[in-house]
Formats: C-alpha cells, sequence, structure tokens
C-alpha cells in the first residue's frame, strides 16, 4: 500500500531563492507537499551558479535544497508572468518568499493582496532583518552570524571572530519557517483562515543562541569566544590525543566519574562538581590531556563510549558520513544527480518521501503554465 505523505494535497507557492527559505519548502515537499518554485527564466536560483562543486554541470549548493519541488520559470515583470502568479497563489495553500521588504508588493504579490486572492492561505515571508527598521538590510548569513554575534562567540579567542562554517542562521530560519507554517495550517484547520507568518535572520538567530543569548538577558553576561571550552559545563572541549583530536562533552558528575574511571584518572575535591571543574578547567584539561595522548582517538573512543562518557573524534564530512552508514542511520538517498542528505525526520505512517530530483530551470513550465492557464471551476484549485 501506497503511503501518502503527512501533507499530501497541500500546495506550496514557492518564490524564495538561495538557502533559508528554499530549505524550509523542501522540507514540505520532502514530508508530502506539492512544491511549485517559481524561477525567473534567466538564470532562476541564484544558487544554481554558486559552485564549485558542481554534479555534472548542476551546483551541488542548489542541488541541497531543491529535491520535491517543480520549477516554473515566470518573469514576474510581465503581465502573463504576474497573471500566471496571481493564479497559482489563488490556488495556492502556501505561499512563501524572502525578497527584500517591498519586492513582491511591485509585482502585485505582497500579503494583502494574495489574501485577497485566497483568503486561506498562508503566507510566510522570510527577511534578513524583518520589515520594519531593518528592511533595507540584505539578509546574508555572514552579515547576520556579524552582527547577530555568533562571531562574537566563535573562534579560537576573543578578538578573533569567526564564522560557523556552514549559513547555519539561514538553515535555523529555515526551520524556523517550516515550524511557523504548520503552525498556521494548523490554525486554518480550525478557523478556515489563513495568516502571515514571518521570521527573520537576526531573531532566529537570537533565539538561537539560547544559553548564551539568557546569560546576557538575565544576568547581564557578554559572553566572548572560548576557543572549544564551553562557557557552564567542563570538561566540555576538545582533547589531543595520539593521533588526532577527540571530543568530550562530560554534563554531569556521573559522566565525569566515568571518564575518570576510563582513563585513569583519580577523582579530587577540587573536581567533585561540574561548577568546581568549570573554576579549575585550565588543571583539568592538562591532566585529562596528559592520559589522552597515549592512545588514539578511536581507540578512546571504543573505551569511553561503553562506559557512558560522550565522546567522540573529531571526523571530517567523510568520516561523518561513514559513521552515520555503520549506525544503520541510512543518511543518503539516490537522485538523478547523485546521493544527497535524507530527511533528518523520522515519521511511523508518514515518512519522508523522495519522489522528485531537484529540477532544471523551468523543467515543468509547460505542464504547469497549462494548468495555470486552464479555469478551474469555483473552489477547486487541483
Amino acid at each position: 500500500m501506497t503511503i501518502d505523505g503527512a501533507l499530501d494535497g497541500l500546495l506550496v507557492a514557492d518564490f524564495s531563492r538561495v538557502l533559508a527559505a528554499p530549505y524550509a519548502t523542501m522540507l514540505l515537499g520532502d514530508l508530502g507537499a506539492d512544491v511549485i518554485k517559481v524561477e525567473r527564466p534567466d538564470g532562476g536560483d541564484d544558487t544554481r551558479a554558486w559552485g564549485p562543486p558542481f554534479a555534472g554541470d548542476q551546483a551541488t549548493y542548489f542541488l541541497s535544497v531543491n529535491r520535491n519541488k517543480r520549477s516554473l520559470a515566470l518573469d514576474l515583470r510581465t503581465a502573463d508572468g504576474q497573471r500566471r502568479a496571481a493564479e497559482l497563489v489563488r490556488r495556492a495553500d502556501v505561499v512563501i518568499e524572502n525578497f527584500r521588504p517591498g519586492t513582491m508588493a511591485g509585482h502585485g504579490l505582497d500579503h494583502e493582496r494574495v489574501r485577497a486572492l485566497n483568503p486561506r492561505a498562508v503566507y510566510c515571508s522570510v527577511t534578513g532583518f524583518g520589515a520594519g527598521g531593518g528592511a533595507t538590510l540584505p539578509g546574508y548569513d555572514l552579515l547576520a552570524q556579524a552582527v547577530g554575534g555568533l562571531m562574537s562567540v566563535t573562534g579560537p579567542a576573543p578578538g578573533e571572530p569567526v564564522k560557523v562554517g556552514v549559513a547555519l542562521v539561514d538553515v535555523l530560519t529555515g526551520l524556523h519557517a517550516a515550524v511557523g507554517i504548520l503552525a498556521a495550517l494548523r490554525h486554518r484547520e480550525r478557523t478556515g483562515e489563513g495568516q502571515l507568518v514571518e521570521v527573520n535572520l537576526l531573531s532566529t538567530l537570537l533565539s538561537g543562541m539560547v544559553n548564551q543569548s539568557a546569560g546576557y538577558t538575565l544576568a547581564g553576561v557578554v559572553p566572548s569566544a572560548m576557543g572549544n571550552r564551553h562557557p557552564s559545563i567542563a570538561p566540555y572541549a576538545v582533547f589531543d590525543t595520539a593521533d588526532r583530536p577527540i571530543v568530550l562533552a562530560v554534563g554531569t558528575d556521573r559522566q565525569f566519574a566515568a571518564l575518570c574511571k576510563g582513563i585513569g584518572l583519580a577523582e579530587e575535591p577540587r573536581f567533585a562538581t561540574n561548577t568546581q571543574r568549570v573554576e579549575h578547567a585550565g588543571e583539568l584539561t592538562e591532566l585529562i590531556t596528559e592520559r589522552l595522548t597515549a592512545r588514539t582517538a578511536d581507540d578512546w573512543f571504543a573505551t569511553l563510549s561503553p562506559l557512558g562518557v560522550p565522546c567522540g573524534p573529531v571526523n571530517d564530512l567523510a568520516g561523518a558520513f561513514a559513521l552515520a552508514g555503520d549506525l544503520g542511520l541510512e543518511p543518503l538517498v539516490p537522485t538523478r544527480d547523485g546521493d544527497l542528505v535524507a530527511n533528518p525526520i523520522g515519521l511511523s505512517r508518514t515518512p519522508p518521501g523522495y519522489h522528485r530530483p531537484p529540477p532544471r530551470l523551468g523543467e515543468h513550465t509547460e505542464d504547469l503554465a497549462a494548468w495555470l492557464d486552464t479555469p478551474l471551476s469555483t473552489g477547486d484549485r487541483s
């Protein structure tokens, strides 16, 4: 028996590009939604040209966040393009865009006009810094990491800010957009009315910095870069071994006792509690490192993990995928362009599906244009 996705029957009009919002719509597509990606005919989504690396002639950046979508090439500067776009949003359950504030209004596709066309539509707007005072600021992940404080706590030491090695703020914003859309759809089930969902990079980052943000708002502590150490937990850092670094993420006294047993470190009163371990983190690091450098990272991983000590070698991506495979997590799904990363959500009855590879630019334009040009009976959207 074919199992439909959890969002089967949901139509998403996707006017987004680059990363944050396309990540959100890919998640919706994985869960069964029909996502129609509207792209400009002259080049499409910017990330189609963001390479190397490439898989064949396709940029892997684009491929990473655009499976389970159909590509509709529309020039929103033309009357025909705007007419078809308006018809698409009239039929859609969800409309999502991540242009600078005001851009969609210029195409007649802002929230107010879409609501007039389709009061049931959930309209999601993803921006860099909101639609108010930050409306003119460009929504780039690196900029958000800088002005949002993430770079100030990332790096080897204060005064040496470092960005996270992936566009993490975009990804977090996409996740929040997807959650907001699902919440709005639940509200629509009860009331029949759509609503506006707004998320932005800066607010998402401030929320995503969790304990660091709370340390400032509640205690006035302005954190700074600590390298791989943790401001509130020890030992919670990267340590040298005989061959390559290993991480210890010891968060409880019981785990610390297990660590001491595993590496042959005598327990001492000055390390009895986590607070004391944080106070004496430098001394503790020296003692642990002295023991860990006697053996390899893999040896320690095999020794300490069965004792309940959270630890692991610092892998590159090849090692990370190998570990996920060894653990039976099935991290990859095949497509016509090669393997992509699987959706990490497990659902027992309606699991994520992979029914469409990332589309070529305008791949589905002919069929979709014909569908949009065919009048539907009142109340019919399919």
